[in-house]
């Protein structure tokens, strides 16, 4: 879907809330040791002023956990930004509040106001729907210049984008999905990626996504420690993750089938002891001893690299190639860093730098070299390359609707895997080579395991979904989940009015229509089941329960910008019975569903959601089933609880392109 940029909308008189990130360092001072978040934000402030808005800034600062910590304050950054603005900037005592609302009242064209830490208040980073509406009442318009957090589900970042009618993207937004959104999908090639980091899964994601787009890969740190490891290589006390060897030997796999040039180092820069004064020494990777610790690539693997960049037209790097946080260690990243500087200058590359410490270290290497781009996101650079979906952008998504429907694999395990099982299950999974852009994988294991899950997939491409949802926001409820508990779980998807809810629980239609208005309220991604009993079919009457299953459980509800639903066919005469509907019955009942769409909401809307067929897929029935034209994927039940049948199916989607 397409995004708004701030330059469509009309801010004059109106009171503009602008999400930022100006969670700058500090000193044991409680001074700014690095302004440049806030330097990168300025564009789309100075917009709002001089176009006589009145700005209202958003922006949280470090970890309080919920508790007001006065060396958290937004006082440093308010006094930094009335120095840059030429004007009084306003620190408000709060976020929200009646004396909030007060300041707010008084405001002038051209005033600004900055908004007190949001993360004072536990219920921003638990996606609090209550918490987001307080904080938009202050508001007529949003604007996400965040792009530092987007990758995060909380109430000030993509809650919040829901109680406004306009919104869109600040101009610092703007760039990041420009620099890195379009460049991931059409970069100039020759395509060259640098990646470094200590641990291979912290960037298996990206190192896939790569591995699909890139033409030439340099790795470097403790993932090539792992992966020389792979290769029979002796890496002393080096960082190293033995347990990951086959997810190299995979990658070394995927090279090899794409047909890629990958670069590990060929020497490297070793000490001792993990510590700048420790004794240096050049070795050769074929050399290293054991009592060595690789602490950077070697003159031989730089001047490599650097010969082979010459050759590329456009370079993500993403990880210093060296411990650059060590000065004696420094000198190869720095050196690199100056390379890629004069390759962009002299306009022969395209450079994205991938925020973190690949940024800080460009910027210790030289305040004067220039990049194309340096992300001011770490880790949503990261997801964002990898190919996942951020919440802070697709909450800016305007009201059209996309005809370009991504397969969904999705896989139901019921009661199913307890919190071990279900962490063995994704721990393989997301080893698998499944980052595709056409293809959103979704997992949706029992309640008890959400929490766990999320953790082990939230950095990568896989999507967490819940098996139900309680249609009320609190209260006593016994034994029921709420939407901001699912979402304080990581949850992006829910699946509802699935057959087993509705015969075995007691789910009406009714039910199922107030659950997927709670899953909405809340920016959850309902997956709406629907399907006939044997009886039904065999009376004829499977499209006349269709329309009203369909009806019911849309009923009050508009295609707005939170408009966001998944429609599953699930044929209950096809689950567990040993019937199966035949891929030509399915793809019948999909294109009913598609009219009924249209017939509700528009073609467009029709075109836009994607309709899942839930009767017993697996890999035999899967390319027929996938192949037909209104099928967009599956809701998956005892397939989905085997990794390698799972994937098999998730693989065949891939492979189908309509």
């Amino acid at each position: 879907m397409g995004k708004l940029s701030i330059d469509q909308i009309d801010v004059n008189g109106k009171r503009v809330i602008v999400r930022s990130d100006f969670n700058v360092p500090l000193n044991e001072k409680g001074e700014i040791v690095d302004d440049k978040r806030i330097k990168d934000a300025l564009p789309t402030l100075w917009r709002i002023i001089v176009e006589h808005g009145k700005l209202i800034l958003v922006s949280h600062m470090g970890r309080p956990k919920g508790k007001i910590v006065p060396s958290l304050s937004l006082k440093p950054v308010a006094e930094r930004l009335s120095e840059l603005l030429n004007t009084d900037v306003i620190l408000a005592p709060d976020c929200i509040g009646e004396d909030v609302e007060k300041i707010i009242d008084e405001m002038e064209e051209g005033d600004v106001v900055l908004l007190e830490n949001t993360r004072f208040h536990k219920e921003d980073t638990t996606g609090d729907k209550e918490f987001a509406k307080k904080i938009a009442k202050l508001g007529d318009v949003f604007v996400n210049n965040a792009f530092g957090i987007a990758h995060r589900a909380h109430a000030s970042v993509s809650v919040l984008a829901n109680e406004f009618d306009q919104v869109a993207a600040g101009y610092l937004m703007m760039k990041e999905m420009k620099y890195i959104g379009e460049t991931m999908k059409k970069p100039k090639r020759p395509f060259a990626a640098i990646l470094a980091g200590v641990k291979v899964d912290g960037k298996i994601d990206v190192i896939n996504k790569f591995l699909e787009k890139a033409d030439k890969i340099f790795v470097a740190g403790g993932i090539a420690n792992t992966m020389l490891l792979a290769k029979g290589y002796e890496v002393g006390n080096s960082i190293v993750e033995k347990d990951k060897i086959e997810v190299a030997n995979d990658i070394f796999k995927k090279v090899k089938e794409n047909n890629l040039e990958l670069f590990l180092p060929i020497d490297m820069k070793c000490g001792k002891k993990f510590k700048n004064d420790t004794e240096i020494e050049y070795v050769d990777v074929d050399k290293i001893g054991k009592d060595q610790i690789s602490m950077g690539i070697g003159p031989k693997t730089l001047n490599l690299w650097m010969k082979e960049l010459e050759k590329c037209k456009t370079a993500i790097w993403n990880g210093p190639v060296s411990v650059f946080e060590f000065p004696n260690f420094a000198e190869e990243t720095f050196i690199l860093a100056k390379f890629i500087a004069d390759q962009t200058k002299a306009k022969k590359l395209i450079s994205i730098i991938g925020g973190g410490d690949t940024a800080a270290a460009v910027k210790q290497a030289g305040d004067r070299l220039r990049f194309s781009h340096i992300s001011t996101g770490g880790g949503a650079a990261l997801e964002y390359m990898s190919g996942k979906k951020l919440p802070g952008i697709e909450a800016i998504s305007d009201i059209g609707f996309s005809t370009e429907r991504r397969f969904v694999i999705a896989g139901n395990w019921k009661m199913n895997k307890n919190v071990s099982e279900s962490l063995d299950f994704v721990h393989k999974l997301k080893s698998s080579v499944l980052n595709d852009d056409n293809i959103d994988i979704i997992v949706a294991p029992a309640a008890t395991s959400l929490h766990s899950v999320n953790e082990v997939i939230r950095n990568s491409h896989i999507e967490l979904s819940s098996q139900d949802i309680f249609y009320e926001s609190e209260g006593a409820y016994t034994g029921e989940i709420s939407a901001s508990m699912l979402l304080s779980c990581g949850v992006r998807y829910t699946i509802i009015g699935h057959s087993e809810r509705r015969q075995y629980f007691g789910d009406t239609d009714e039910i199922v229509n107030k659950k997927v208005k709670q899953a909405l309220a809340y920016r959850l991604k309902p997956i709406i089941c629907l399907g006939e009993t044997l009886e039904e079919r065999e009376a004829g009457k499977e499209k006349q329960v269709i329309k009203t299953q369909f009806t019911k459980a849309l009923e009050g509800i508009e295609a707005s910008t939170n408009f966001y639903i998944i429609i599953a066919y699930e044929p209950v005469w096809a689950i567990g019975t040993g019937k199966t509907a035949t891929p030509e019955q399915a793809e019948e009942i999909h294109a009913y569903i598609r009219e009924l769409l249209t017939e509700r909401y528009s073609e467009a809307v029709s075109k836009h959601v994607r309709i899942l067929y839930g009767g017993s897929v697996k890999p035999d029935n899967a390319y027929e089933i996938f192949s037909q034209k209104n099928i967009d994927g599956g809701l998956i039940g005892g397939a989905a609880l085997k990794v390698r049948v799972f994937t098999e199916i998730a693989r065949i989607a891939q492979g189908i392109k309509k």
